[in-house]
Protein backbone atom coordinates (compact mmCIF):
# COMPACT_ATOMS: atom_id res chain seq x y z
CA UNK A 1 0.00 0.00 0.00
CA UNK A 2 1.48 3.31 -1.14
CA UNK A 3 0.52 6.82 -0.01
CA UNK A 4 1.40 10.23 -1.41
CA UNK A 5 1.53 13.19 0.98
CA UNK A 6 1.22 16.59 -0.75
CA UNK A 7 2.40 19.41 1.51
CA UNK A 8 1.86 23.13 1.07
CA UNK A 9 4.86 24.44 3.06
CA UNK A 10 3.42 27.97 3.24
CA UNK A 11 0.42 26.78 5.28
CA UNK A 12 0.53 26.46 9.04
CA UNK A 13 3.20 29.06 9.66
CA UNK A 14 6.48 28.05 11.20
CA UNK A 15 5.17 24.66 12.35
CA UNK A 16 4.47 23.31 8.85
CA UNK A 17 7.73 21.34 8.82
CA UNK A 18 7.01 19.84 12.23
CA UNK A 19 3.52 18.77 11.17
CA UNK A 20 4.87 17.28 7.96
CA UNK A 21 7.27 15.08 9.92
CA UNK A 22 4.48 13.96 12.28
CA UNK A 23 2.17 13.18 9.36
CA UNK A 24 4.79 11.19 7.51
CA UNK A 25 5.54 9.13 10.62
CA UNK A 26 1.84 8.49 11.19
CA UNK A 27 1.23 7.41 7.60
CA UNK A 28 4.19 5.03 7.70
CA UNK A 29 2.32 3.08 10.40
CA UNK A 30 -0.44 2.31 7.87
CA UNK A 31 1.34 2.29 4.50
CA UNK A 32 4.35 0.34 3.32
CA UNK A 33 5.60 3.33 1.30
CA UNK A 34 5.04 7.08 1.79
CA UNK A 35 6.19 9.67 -0.74
CA UNK A 36 6.19 13.39 0.16
CA UNK A 37 5.94 16.20 -2.39
CA UNK A 38 5.96 19.95 -1.72
CA UNK A 39 3.93 22.47 -3.68
CA UNK A 40 5.74 25.55 -4.96
CA UNK A 41 3.06 27.24 -7.05
CA UNK A 42 -0.63 27.19 -7.87
CA UNK A 43 -1.69 23.99 -9.59
CA UNK A 44 1.07 21.80 -8.16
CA UNK A 45 -1.27 19.87 -5.84
CA UNK A 46 -3.64 19.15 -8.73
CA UNK A 47 -0.80 17.87 -10.89
CA UNK A 48 0.72 15.76 -8.11
CA UNK A 49 -2.65 14.16 -7.27
CA UNK A 50 -3.49 13.46 -10.91
CA UNK A 51 -0.11 11.84 -11.53
CA UNK A 52 -0.56 9.70 -8.40
CA UNK A 53 -3.74 7.99 -9.60
CA UNK A 54 -2.00 5.15 -11.41
CA UNK A 55 0.59 4.44 -8.72
CA UNK A 56 -0.78 5.23 -5.26
CA UNK A 57 -3.56 3.72 -3.14
CA UNK A 58 -4.14 6.92 -1.15
CA UNK A 59 -3.39 10.61 -1.62
CA UNK A 60 -3.13 13.03 1.31
CA UNK A 61 -2.98 16.83 1.31
CA UNK A 62 -1.60 19.04 4.06
CA UNK A 63 -2.65 22.68 3.80
CA UNK A 64 -5.69 24.92 3.72
CA UNK A 65 -8.98 24.65 1.84
CA UNK A 66 -7.27 25.74 -1.39
CA UNK A 67 -4.73 22.91 -1.22
CA UNK A 68 -7.49 20.40 -0.49
CA UNK A 69 -9.49 21.72 -3.45
CA UNK A 70 -6.48 21.44 -5.77
CA UNK A 71 -5.81 17.85 -4.74
CA UNK A 72 -9.46 16.88 -5.24
CA UNK A 73 -9.35 18.47 -8.70
CA UNK A 74 -6.46 16.15 -9.52
CA UNK A 75 -8.38 13.04 -8.44
CA UNK A 76 -11.99 13.74 -9.41
CA UNK A 77 -11.72 13.47 -13.23
CA UNK A 78 -10.35 9.92 -13.15
CA UNK A 79 -12.41 6.73 -13.33
CA UNK A 80 -10.19 5.04 -10.75
CA UNK A 81 -9.56 7.29 -7.77
CA UNK A 82 -7.29 6.64 -4.76
CA UNK A 83 -8.69 7.28 -1.30
CA UNK A 84 -8.20 10.87 -0.22
CA UNK A 85 -7.15 12.27 3.14
CA UNK A 86 -5.98 15.61 4.44
CA UNK A 87 -4.51 17.32 7.49
CA UNK A 88 -5.90 20.88 7.87
CA UNK A 89 -3.48 23.80 8.17
CA UNK A 90 -5.72 26.59 6.87
CA UNK A 91 -7.81 29.40 8.34
CA UNK A 92 -11.33 28.00 7.86
CA UNK A 93 -10.96 24.27 7.07
CA UNK A 94 -14.59 23.69 6.08
CA UNK A 95 -14.28 20.11 4.85
CA UNK A 96 -12.44 19.13 8.02
CA UNK A 97 -15.35 20.50 10.07
CA UNK A 98 -17.89 18.61 7.95
CA UNK A 99 -15.95 15.34 8.33
CA UNK A 100 -15.26 15.67 12.08
CA UNK A 101 -11.51 15.93 11.54
CA UNK A 102 -9.85 17.87 14.39
CA UNK A 103 -8.88 21.41 13.39
CA UNK A 104 -5.68 21.24 15.40
CA UNK A 105 -3.13 19.75 12.97
CA UNK A 106 -1.40 17.63 15.58
CA UNK A 107 -4.71 16.18 16.78
CA UNK A 108 -5.80 15.55 13.20
CA UNK A 109 -2.62 13.60 12.52
CA UNK A 110 -2.74 11.63 15.77
CA UNK A 111 -6.41 10.68 15.28
CA UNK A 112 -5.95 9.41 11.72
CA UNK A 113 -7.08 5.82 11.25
CA UNK A 114 -6.95 3.97 7.94
CA UNK A 115 -10.36 2.35 8.56
CA UNK A 116 -12.17 5.67 9.16
CA UNK A 117 -13.54 6.31 5.68
CA UNK A 118 -16.75 7.39 3.95
CA UNK A 119 -17.84 8.25 0.43
CA UNK A 120 -18.63 11.93 -0.15
CA UNK A 121 -20.25 13.96 -2.90
CA UNK A 122 -18.10 16.20 -5.05
CA UNK A 123 -19.44 19.31 -6.74
CA UNK A 124 -18.54 20.32 -10.27
CA UNK A 125 -18.47 23.95 -11.42
CA UNK A 126 -18.00 24.18 -15.17
CA UNK A 127 -15.00 21.88 -15.80
CA UNK A 128 -13.57 22.10 -12.27
CA UNK A 129 -14.52 20.50 -8.96
CA UNK A 130 -15.26 21.62 -5.40
CA UNK A 131 -15.78 19.94 -2.04
CA UNK A 132 -17.71 22.58 -0.18
CA UNK A 133 -19.01 25.81 -1.69
CA UNK A 134 -19.44 28.07 -4.68
CA UNK A 135 -20.29 31.59 -3.54
CA UNK A 136 -21.42 34.43 -5.80
CA UNK A 137 -21.66 38.15 -5.12
CA UNK A 138 -21.05 39.98 -1.86
CA UNK A 139 -19.58 37.06 0.08
CA UNK A 140 -16.99 35.97 -2.50
CA UNK A 141 -16.04 39.61 -3.01
CA UNK A 142 -15.39 39.81 0.72
CA UNK A 143 -13.36 36.58 0.71
CA UNK A 144 -11.37 37.41 -2.41
CA UNK A 145 -10.41 40.82 -1.03
CA UNK A 146 -8.88 39.48 2.20
CA UNK A 147 -5.10 39.80 2.17
CA UNK A 148 -2.84 37.03 3.45
CA UNK A 149 -1.57 39.35 6.20
CA UNK A 150 -5.14 39.92 7.42
CA UNK A 151 -5.84 36.17 7.58
CA UNK A 152 -2.61 35.60 9.50
CA UNK A 153 -3.43 38.35 12.03
CA UNK A 154 -7.22 37.95 12.40
CA UNK A 155 -7.94 34.37 11.32
CA UNK A 156 -11.61 33.77 10.46
CA UNK A 157 -12.52 37.28 11.71
CA UNK A 158 -10.68 38.73 8.70
CA UNK A 159 -13.54 37.52 6.50
CA UNK A 160 -16.11 39.09 8.82
CA UNK A 161 -14.34 42.46 8.69
CA UNK A 162 -14.11 42.31 4.91
CA UNK A 163 -17.76 41.30 4.76
CA UNK A 164 -18.79 44.43 6.61
CA UNK A 165 -16.97 46.50 3.98
CA UNK A 166 -18.85 44.72 1.20
CA UNK A 167 -22.26 45.07 2.92
CA UNK A 168 -21.90 48.84 2.86
CA UNK A 169 -21.52 48.72 -0.94
CA UNK A 170 -24.91 46.95 -1.19
CA UNK A 171 -24.68 45.72 -4.78
CA UNK A 172 -27.53 43.41 -5.82
CA UNK A 173 -27.75 41.65 -9.18
CA UNK A 174 -30.49 40.10 -11.36
CA UNK A 175 -29.88 36.33 -11.40
CA UNK A 176 -31.57 33.59 -13.34
CA UNK A 177 -31.26 30.07 -11.93
CA UNK A 178 -32.37 27.04 -13.93
CA UNK A 179 -32.27 24.08 -11.56
CA UNK A 180 -32.74 20.39 -12.37
CA UNK A 181 -34.02 17.75 -9.97
CA UNK A 182 -34.41 14.18 -11.20
CA UNK A 183 -34.78 15.43 -14.77
CA UNK A 184 -37.34 18.16 -13.96
CA UNK A 185 -36.25 21.75 -14.62
CA UNK A 186 -37.45 24.92 -12.92
CA UNK A 187 -36.30 28.48 -13.58
CA UNK A 188 -36.42 31.34 -11.09
CA UNK A 189 -35.49 35.01 -11.37
CA UNK A 190 -33.84 36.50 -8.29
CA UNK A 191 -32.60 39.94 -7.29
CA UNK A 192 -29.85 39.34 -4.75
CA UNK A 193 -26.46 40.44 -3.46
CA UNK A 194 -25.36 36.91 -2.59
CA UNK A 195 -25.86 33.33 -3.72
CA UNK A 196 -24.28 30.31 -2.04
CA UNK A 197 -24.18 26.77 -3.42
CA UNK A 198 -23.10 24.34 -0.71
CA UNK A 199 -22.47 20.61 -0.57
CA UNK A 200 -22.24 20.23 3.22
CA UNK A 201 -23.54 21.85 6.40
CA UNK A 202 -20.35 23.86 6.96
CA UNK A 203 -19.60 27.04 5.01
CA UNK A 204 -17.08 29.73 5.91
CA UNK A 205 -16.43 28.12 9.28
CA UNK A 206 -20.12 28.24 10.27
CA UNK A 207 -21.04 24.65 11.02
CA UNK A 208 -24.84 24.91 10.89
CA UNK A 209 -25.43 27.22 7.92
CA UNK A 210 -27.13 24.37 6.02
CA UNK A 211 -28.49 22.05 8.73
CA UNK A 212 -30.17 19.71 6.21
CA UNK A 213 -27.05 19.28 4.08
CA UNK A 214 -24.51 16.48 4.43
CA UNK A 215 -21.45 15.43 2.50
CA UNK A 216 -23.24 12.45 0.93
CA UNK A 217 -26.89 13.43 0.39
CA UNK A 218 -26.55 13.56 -3.40
CA UNK A 219 -27.74 17.16 -3.59
CA UNK A 220 -26.39 20.69 -3.82
CA UNK A 221 -28.02 23.34 -1.64
CA UNK A 222 -28.69 26.88 -2.85
CA UNK A 223 -29.18 29.84 -0.50
CA UNK A 224 -29.73 33.39 -1.69
CA UNK A 225 -30.46 36.66 0.05
CA UNK A 226 -33.66 38.43 -1.00
CA UNK A 227 -32.12 41.87 -0.81
CA UNK A 228 -32.28 44.85 -3.14
CA UNK A 229 -31.13 47.51 -0.65
CA UNK A 230 -28.94 47.86 2.42
CA UNK A 231 -31.80 47.48 4.89
CA UNK A 232 -32.88 44.18 3.34
CA UNK A 233 -29.27 42.95 3.42
CA UNK A 234 -28.96 43.85 7.10
CA UNK A 235 -32.14 41.87 7.83
CA UNK A 236 -31.05 38.87 5.75
CA UNK A 237 -27.55 38.23 7.10
CA UNK A 238 -28.54 37.41 10.73
CA UNK A 239 -31.18 34.98 9.43
CA UNK A 240 -28.55 33.38 7.20
CA UNK A 241 -26.18 32.83 10.11
CA UNK A 242 -28.91 31.08 12.11
CA UNK A 243 -28.97 28.29 9.53
CA UNK A 244 -31.29 27.86 6.57
CA UNK A 245 -33.73 24.96 6.11
CA UNK A 246 -36.42 26.59 3.95
CA UNK A 247 -37.27 29.79 2.11
CA UNK A 248 -38.73 32.72 4.04
CA UNK A 249 -39.33 36.45 3.58
CA UNK A 250 -35.62 37.34 3.48
CA UNK A 251 -33.90 34.16 2.22
CA UNK A 252 -34.42 31.68 -0.60
CA UNK A 253 -33.49 28.01 -0.34
CA UNK A 254 -33.69 25.01 -2.67
CA UNK A 255 -31.84 21.81 -3.50
CA UNK A 256 -30.92 20.45 -6.91
CA UNK A 257 -28.80 17.97 -8.86
CA UNK A 258 -27.64 20.48 -11.45
CA UNK A 259 -28.14 24.20 -12.10
CA UNK A 260 -27.18 26.93 -14.53
CA UNK A 261 -26.70 30.37 -12.98
CA UNK A 262 -26.37 33.57 -14.97
CA UNK A 263 -26.95 37.31 -14.78
CA UNK A 264 -29.78 38.63 -16.94
CA UNK A 265 -28.29 42.10 -17.40
CA UNK A 266 -25.25 40.86 -19.35
CA UNK A 267 -22.81 41.86 -16.62
CA UNK A 268 -20.05 39.69 -15.15
CA UNK A 269 -19.51 38.84 -11.51
CA UNK A 270 -16.85 36.87 -9.68
CA UNK A 271 -17.34 33.63 -7.79
CA UNK A 272 -15.38 32.02 -4.98
CA UNK A 273 -14.82 28.26 -5.00
CA UNK A 274 -13.73 26.57 -1.76
CA UNK A 275 -12.13 29.80 -0.55
CA UNK A 276 -10.30 30.80 -3.74
CA UNK A 277 -11.36 32.95 -6.73
CA UNK A 278 -13.43 30.96 -9.23
CA UNK A 279 -14.92 31.46 -12.69
CA UNK A 280 -17.11 34.41 -13.64
CA UNK A 281 -20.80 33.88 -14.41
CA UNK A 282 -22.45 32.22 -16.23
CA UNK A 283 -21.67 28.89 -14.57
CA UNK A 284 -23.08 25.38 -14.42
CA UNK A 285 -22.88 23.49 -11.12
CA UNK A 286 -23.67 19.82 -10.57
CA UNK A 287 -23.28 17.15 -7.91
CA UNK A 288 -21.29 13.93 -8.37
CA UNK A 289 -22.86 11.67 -5.73
CA UNK A 290 -20.47 9.76 -3.45
CA UNK A 291 -17.68 10.34 -5.94
CA UNK A 292 -14.70 10.17 -3.59
CA UNK A 293 -13.73 7.94 -0.67
CA UNK A 294 -12.17 10.08 2.06
CA UNK A 295 -10.55 9.50 5.42
CA UNK A 296 -12.60 11.18 8.14
CA UNK A 297 -13.10 11.52 11.86
CA UNK A 298 -14.32 8.48 13.82
CA UNK A 299 -17.88 9.78 14.26
CA UNK A 300 -18.32 10.23 10.49
CA UNK A 301 -16.86 6.88 9.42
CA UNK A 302 -19.07 4.37 7.59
Amino acid sequence: MKALLIVNPSSGGEKAQEYEQLAEEKLREAFSEVVVKHTEKEGDATRFASEAVAEFDSVFAMGGDGTVNEAVNGLAPHDKRPNFGFFPLGTVNDLARALAIPLDPKEAIESFAVDHTRKIDIGQVNQDYFTNVVAIGMIPAAINNVEVEEKTKLGKMAYFVSGLREVRKNESHPFEVTAENNGEKTTIAVESSTMIVGSSNTIGGFESLLPKASTDDGKLHLIYLKDTNLWETVKSVPELLKGVTESNDVLGYQTFDKAAIRLTDGATIETNVDGDPGPELPITVAVLPQHLTVYCGAEKAR
